[in-house]
């Protein structure tokens, strides 16, 4: 059986870096469906609002104080996420250590704010349909923050070891940028339902 070399790939780089990857892909298809699961909280939120005589539901509004914090903390923490994922791209992996020390603090922030929110709502997740969609609402963020905050101490701990000057690495450092940005986008709409809609 003879073989015949159609084209000569080998000089091509193992692993692609941002829509060139196959992870990152996946990344914005996960993205994509979890984007619709919050979608769908909030209209059922709005729903519930519009059906109600009075909003919220047998509680005062929401305390400001521990949400708004949160967002400002969120929102700072896009120009640290951009950094990091330039210096991926330049595969500069000392500034890459530092951004991801920085991320990983700034991961760990807002999941601590999230337990001083729960109690900001003035009611329980049993109590009625508001206070469950509020729950929901915010214990699905939790879990996208907790979700991310995992991946970001994982990829700090390995730019720490020989497996941090690997490109592949590198990419999965712009795939974990990506999707902070996404957590934080999807809890925009949600402070402002949770906190904002009420004081209408």
């Amino acid at each position: 059986m003879n073989e015949r070399i159609v084209l000569d790939v080998s000089h091509l780089t193992l692993h692609g870096k941002s829509s060139a990857s196959v992870t990152w892909w996946g990344t914005f298809a996960f993205m994509l469906l979890e984007g619709t699961g919050f979608a769908l909280l909030i209209a059922v939120y709005l729903y519930l609002e519009s059906l109600a005589s009075e909003w919220p539901l047998g509680a005062p509004p929401p305390d400001l104080g521990p949400g708004s914090v949160l967002t400002a903390v969120l929102i700072a923490s896009l120009v640290p996420n951009y950094l990091i994922a330039r210096w991926a791209e330049q595969e500069n992996l000392h500034k890459v250590r530092i951004g991801i020390v920085i991320m990983t603090v700034l991961g760990i922030v807002p999941v601590v704010l999230r337990f001083y929110e729960f109690p900001a709502l003035h009611i329980s997740w049993d109590s009625n349909a508001y206070g469950s969609i509020l729950w929901a609402l915010l214990g699905l963020h939790l879990t996208h923050l907790v979700t991310d905050l995992g991946d970001t101490v994982v990829l700090a701990i390995l730019m720490f070891t020989r497996h941090g000057a690997n490109k592949r690495r590198l990419g999965d450092i712009q795939d974990n940028a990506l999707y902070w940005n996404f957590v934080v986008a999807t809890w925009l709409p949600i402070y402002v339902c949770i906190y904002w809609v009420p004081r209408l």
